[in-house]
This record gives structure tokens, C-alpha cells and sequence, in this order.
């Protein structure tokens, strides 16, 4: 077993040891001291000792003191170096932690959010604001399969709700078929569900500017994004106007026929008027608005957007010559408005130049307001005045030529009074910027706000 200290024992040996055990002190002799500390000498020269802080030189920070008087002292463990911590690069904390107390600069940023509606360029007219950046070839044709696909379906839906509703008032299937089908066999209540009928595309003309051309829904009201309900209420009073024109043309044309149409209608009492009456100052509003969405808004903006100005060819740019006027949407709007009534002959042209009056004041207006007007006011007219005889299934057909002028004089008549008005209160007829949106401008004129 080898002791310690030996060359083959656990122990290492020192440098400069032979690996030989020193021989042991005879008697009589000592053993020689074991080397200690070198004896200390002079000092060495060093940096002088600190002495007190001169006030003009600038002193070095010291960790953990204040920044000035009164300010509270960096907290423990702050390296003296500026703005750096006292602390192991790679820190680590607790297990299963992350290995880094702060994430990099812009990692986990959320990103921006764009909105879904786009909106036309600036100093655009009414029949333009479908041309945003959103706009394809195939938008307007879509949006106009949606709206008429969804609304037949409403419309069906409708007449399913109102036959099982007979069915259970009066326990019998109403019948549906023949020209003059009905589904409650009653006047009222099938004026109120035909009106009905038309009321449904209102919100599905919405859906398609949202949905299919990515614009903002009130865009098919005006250029200001939204119906100006105070530039209706003046379009309202106008119509008011154009009734007692209306009624007075009317009598006029009566008197210029030879055969005269009526003269036998007999007043049937408030009893049977009172109702009739609520019902049409409840739903036409929405039906005749509703018909100027799609016709005068929808379908206009439509082939508004079909400018044609890519076009390359002679045929292209010179047909985009006349798309790029309103008045393709005018012509398609008015005859397919024409369509959707049973009028024939000279009530062909009645309905059409109404169509086309509409659209004309549409976009001289830069929106839907005076269309809308003249469309509630003439509805109500007629079909309260059906109300009034007991009549309230008008009849559609041919129209004597005097009759077709007794409408459109009054028409024109309006249309002319609300641009002139539009004019001269300064209503916005072409679309702002973003930051304009309260500073309405038309094309040729600095205008006030009107809405």
C-alpha cells in the first residue's frame, strides 16, 4: 500500500518534485523550514489613491445610484454598462420555459386588415360606382343571376307561407291557376302579398353590391355611399307636386277622348277604404323602392361598369365610346322594367318613358332619391285611388295615346324641376375621396352638402 505523497500512490505530484521521499533529520539535526511567502517589499507603483470628485469633470456611472438627485437607484443585479442587464446572455428559466425573456422586434405581429368593399374612384357619377378596383367582366353578370334567382325564391317562398295560411283560415287550397289566380281570394290580403312579392329584392339587390361587386351596399342608393334622406324629403315634396299635375292631366285627357274610360266609379265608403288604404301606405313604399334598386340602381351600375376602355380593337373602343355614357343602362333598365308589366300598345311606351325618366333624373342626381320619390307618389296615387272605387286588381293593358300623355308631361315636368333644384342646393352627383366624404363636390360647381 503506498503512502501518500508517493510517486505511485492517488496523490499527483507537485511540479518540480522528483517523485524521492526526503531523507529523514538525523538525530541532533533540524529540519530545514519549509519554503513560505516571498518578505514583502516596496509597493509598486499604481494609480494614484482616489481623492474627492472635482465638480467640473464629468464622473463615471456607478450601478445602482440614482441618475439625479431624487431619482430612484437602478435595481440590484443592473451591469454598470449602459443599458445593458446584468445577466447570462443565454438566459434560462424556469423548465420547459422559453430560453429568451423578450421575442424578437415585428415577430407574432398581427396582420393589417383590409376591408371587403372597395370603393370607386373619386369624381365618379352614379352609373360608374361598380367600377372599383374589385370589378371583373363576370361581377355584374353573377350578381344579376343572384338577384334573380334568390328573389324567385323569395317570391316562392312567399306564395308557399300565403297558401298554407289559406289553407288554414279557410280549409281549402286556394286556386292558383288561370289568369286571374289568387291566393286568399281576397282583395287586401292579395294586394299585400304581391306587394310583397316585389319587396323582396330590395335586400337582395343589397346583398349582390356587397356580396358580388365587393362595394359597399348604400353605393346603390346615391355617390354618397347612403340614401340622403334629406334630398328625399325635398324629392317627396316634388312628387306631391307632380300628383296634382298628374290628376289634373288626367282630366284633361278624360275630357280629349272620345270614349271616355271611366266616369262610373262610386266611392265605397271608408269602411272599405280604410283598410285597403293601410296596407298600401305600409307596403308600396318598399315595392316601388325596391323596383328603383334594381332597375335604376342595379341594373344601371351594372353596365356602367362595362366601360369597354381596355378594349384594343376599332369596334371595342368606339362601342366604348357609348358604354361609357349611362345611357346603354338606361335603355336595358327601362325595356326589361317595361317587361315586368302586362301593359300593351301605347302602355309600352308609358311604362318605358317612366323607366327611362327615372334613370335620366338617377343620374343627374347623382342618386336614387327623386326616383324613388316619383316612383312612391305615383303608386300611391293609382292605387289608392283604385282603393277609393273598390278596384284595388288594377288592370293592365292597352292605354288610349291621351292617357300616355297625360303621365309623361308631368314626368318630364318633375324631372326637370328636381335636377334644376339638385343644381341649385348643391346635391353631391359624383363620388368623393375618403377624406371628402363630408365635403361633397359635383362636376362643375363647388357644392354645400345636401342629405
Amino acid at each position: 500500500m503506498s503512502e501518500p505523497g508517493e510517486a505511485d500512490g492517488w496523490t499527483p505530484l507537485d511540479p518540480g518534485m522528483s517523485g524521492e521521499r526526503p531523507a529523514d533529520p538525523r538525530p541532533g539535526e533540524e529540519r530545514p523550514p519549509a519554503p513560505g511567502p516571498p518578505a514583502p517589499g516596496p509597493p509598486a507603483p499604481g494609480p494614484p489613491a482616489p481623492g474627492p470628485p472635482d465638480p467640473g469633470q464629468a464622473q463615471p456611472y456607478t450601478a445602482g445610484t440614482p441618475y439625479w438627485p431624487g431619482a430612484p437607484a437602478q435595481p440590484p443585479g443592473w451591469d454598470p454598462t449602459y443599458g445593458q442587464p446584468a445577466q447570462d446572455p443565454y438566459w434560462q428559466g424556469a423548465y420547459g420555459q422559453a430560453p429568451y425573456p423578450q421575442g424578437y422586434p415585428g415577430y407574432g405581429m398581427q396582420p393589417v386588415k383590409t376591408s371587403w368593399t372597395v370603393k370607386a374612384p373619386a369624381g365618379s357619377p352614379f352609373h360608374h360606382l361598380a367600377r372599383n378596383e374589385a370589378h371583373r367582366w363576370w361581377r355584374p353578370l353573377v350578381g344579376s343571376l343572384t338577384i334573380l334567382v334568390i328573389g324567385i325564391g323569395l317570391v316562392m317562398g312567399l306564395m308557399i307561407v300565403g297558401t298554407v295560411i289559406a289553407w288554414a283560415v279557410t280549409g281549402e287550397l286556394p286556386d292558383t291557376t288561370g289568369t286571374n289566380a289568387t291566393v286568399f281570394e281576397n282583395d287586401t290580403a292579395d294586394l299585400a302579398i304581391n306587394l310583397a312579392m316585389l319587396a323582396v329584392f330590395l335586400p337582395v339587390a343589397f346583398f349582390a353590391a356587397w356580396g358580388i361587386q365587393r362595394r359597399a351596399p348604400g353605393t346603390l342608393s346615391s355617390v354618397a355611399g347612403r340614401l340622403r334622406w334629406k334630398w328625399l324629403l325635398v324629392c317627396c315634396g316634388l312628387a306631391v307636386g307632380f300628383c296634382i299635375v298628374t290628376f289634373g292631366t288626367s282630366l284633361l285627357a278624360e275630357m280629349a277622348m272620345d270614349e271616355p274610360s271611366g266616369g262610373d266609379e262610386e266611392w265605397v265608403g271608408w269602411g272599405q277604404f280604410l283598410v285597403p288604404a293601410v296596407v298600401i301606405l305600409l307596403l308600396v313604399p318598399f315595392q316601388a323602392a325596391a323596383e328603383e334598386y334594381v332597375f335604376r340602381g342595379w341594373i344601371l351600375q351594372a353596365l356602367g361598369a362595362c366601360t369597354l376602355e381596355n378594349a384594343k380593337r376599332k369596334v371595342g373602343r368606339a362601342l366604348s365610346v357609348v358604354f361609357r355614357t349611362p345611357w346603354p343602362g338606361i335603355v336595358v333598365g327601362s325595356a326589361l322594367f317595361t317587361a315586368g308589366h302586362g301593359y300593351t300598345g301605347w302602355g309600352i311606351l308609358d311604362i318605358f318613358a317612366f323607366g327611362a325618366i327615372a334613370a335620366w333624373v338617377t343620374v343627374r342626381t347623382g342618386g336614387l332619391e327623386a326616383a324613388i320619390a316619383l316612383h312612391v307618389f305615383n303608386n300611391l296615387l293609382a292605387f289608392m285611388f283604385s282603393a277609393a272605387v273598390g278596384e284595388l286588381d288594377i288592370v293592365q293593358g292597352d292605354v288610349p295615346w291621351e292617357v300616355v300623355v297625360a303621365d309623361i308631361v308631368p314626368m318630364v315636368l318633375f324631372a326637370a324641376v328636381a335636377v334644376r333644384l339638385a343644381r341649385r342646393l348643391r346635391v353631391q352627383t359624383v363620388s368623393s375621396t375618403p377624406a371628402e366624404d363630408d365635403a361633397p363636390v359635383t362636376a362643375d360647381v363647388s357644392p354645400a352638402h345636401v342629405s
